[in-house]
């Protein structure tokens, strides 16, 4: 596979001084035989690479440590992604990854979840359907796992009491909204990601979208750093929460009695610098007690969900990262895990399982527990 001289451009390979940062900084390099800075050495030096048998390479999260870390400004969370698009491209991809990017084609979402059905979660609620003609100030984009899983949906309908509680006029897209392809990209599937890129922005502007409020910060950061052309605002919920807050249009009518712990999703606090609006939120709760853990804010630990790791299982699937963070969580004597980000609370909830705590610790959204106090 000829991919060097596209990597080397791309990803600003030249600039490269070997350091080891990326790799020393990389939250799964201790347990997988991912290593960056060999990969970059390897691109840097042979005329031709072959990434074929290359299964590490499905065991970055695409955190980002390693492109914030680095002193020369090289991405090597790029190099990832351009050889996954190789592996993709040469069909050399497990049938996990192959059935996600097939049912995103189909059904504008990595869940195999209808398209009829992406509003169900909403049924009883009567929230306005930009799609189908309301006019609403804020498009609120709920996101292909919470409106399809479960247990997020639950996100979903607390972000909605607070909207309604402060007197936001939003409205959703219904069957019209589409994956974000965040994720997909990330997976190496470039062609598709311009494919919903297209179709989101086109409906965008047709139902003359100027504001919009994500619940993931996967869909915010491609909304905010990697879609083209749009003249739209885009707010992740905890800032838009927050903001509601100190302004006074959002307030509470009792106490949460908890002792909290949050952790930094990578998508919203690395790689777009949000710490403090989710704190705020927390500690405007009636009750809530913040502890902080000792990774916090960029020195975060991953939770291992971003990436397209919530479909292919790492090499070293015995030693996870969310479970670490769990124990580490567990040590700081709280009662709830917070966080602000639909994979998080997912693998965050599997590790407490499997690492023992149930009843111990519990782990919410940030939502969830403003929820509470509403």
């Amino acid at each position: 596979m000829q991919i060097r001289g596209e990597l080397i451009s791309k990803c600003n390979l030249l600039e490269c001084i070997q350091c080891g940062k990326c790799t020393g900084g990389c939250p799964v390099s201790l347990k997988s035989a991912l290593n960056i800075r060999r990969l970059i050495y390897e691109v840097l030096i042979r005329e031709s690479l072959d990434i074929r048998g290359r299964n590490e390479l499905w065991d970055c999260t695409t955190c980002s440590t390693c492109s914030i870390r680095c002193p020369k400004g090289v991405e090597p969370a790029e190099v990832i992604v351009g050889m996954r698009s190789a592996l993709v491209e040469g069909g050399r991809i497990q049938p996990t990854i192959r059935d996600v990017l097939e049912s995103t084609f189909k059904y504008g979402n990595p869940w195999g979840g209808l398209r009829s059905k992406r509003a169900e979660w909403a049924q009883g609620l009567n929230i306005k359907n930009i799609a189908a003609g309301d006019k609403a100030e804020v498009l609120y984009f709920v996101g292909c796992t919470p409106a399809y899983d479960p247990r997020v949906q639950e996100v979903a309908k607390a972000l909605v009491r607070a909207f309604e509680k402060a007197g936001v006029d939003f409205g959703i897209l219904g069957e019209e909204e589409s994956c974000c392809g965040n994720e997909i990209r990330r997976m190496g599937e470039e062609g598709l990601f311009e494919f919903l890129m297209e179709e989101n922005s086109k409906n965008f502007e047709r139902y003359g979208v100027k504001r919009i409020v994500t619940t993931s910060p996967h869909c915010y950061n491609t909304f905010k750093n990697e879609y083209q052309g749009g003249s739209w605002e885009v707010q992740h919920y905890t800032q838009f929460i927050a903001d509601l807050i100190e302004l006074g249009k959002l307030s509470f009518s009792r106490e949460v009695k908890r002792i909290v712990t949050y952790h930094d999703p990578c998508f919203l606090g690395k790689q777009n610098g949000v710490y403090e609006e989710p704190r705020r939120i927390l500690t405007s709760i009636p009750g809530v007690e913040l502890v902080e853990m000792s990774r916090i804010k960029e020195r975060s630990l991953c939770c291992e969900g971003g990436g397209g790791r919530m479909w292919v299982e790492g090499t070293n699937p015995q030693e996870r990262l969310a479970e670490l963070r769990v124990r580490e969580a567990v040590s700081t004597g709280a009662e709830v895990i917070a966080t602000a980000c639909p994979f998080c609370l997912l693998t965050l909830e599997d590790a407490v399982k499997t690492a023992g705590y149930e009843g111990k610790i519990q782990v919410m959204d940030i939502m969830e527990l403003l929820a509470e106090a509403l």
